[in-house]
């Protein structure tokens, strides 16, 4: 599955817009790395506890994308974007959305 955050893929073209997808996840903050967090937050650095949490977020976000737009048929998905909103204390929802296409190749 190709997926770019431009409208148009060099060497494609669009024979079929088959609509927005999206795919989210939500997550909650653990105490555990918590704790971690406030403890290199006094001596600096990287949170690499919520690094790793957000990457993970996004992946799963992204995979749950790609397997709607191939549900619908789709093998590619332009204008890619990332969303995060707050749910609640300690809650927080990451949506990958986009547009479901079908591509070939340019002649």
């Amino acid at each position: 599955m190709l997926i770019v955050t431009a409208d148009e893929i060099p060497g494609k073209r669009i024979t079929k817009v088959l609509g927005m997808v999206r795919g989210n996840t939500i997550r909650a903050r653990h105490i555990g790395r918590d704790i971690m967090a406030s403890l290199r937050n006094i001596t600096g650095g990287e949170i690499v506890e919520y690094t790793k949490m957000i990457a993970e977020s996004r992946e799963q976000a992204l995979d749950r994308m790609v397997a709607e737009a191939e549900a619908r048929g789709a093998n590619a998905i332009v204008a890619l974007r990332f969303t995060t909103a707050s749910m609640m204390e300690n809650a927080a929802e990451l949506l990958a959305y986009g547009t479901a296409v079908v591509v070939e190749d340019d002649a």
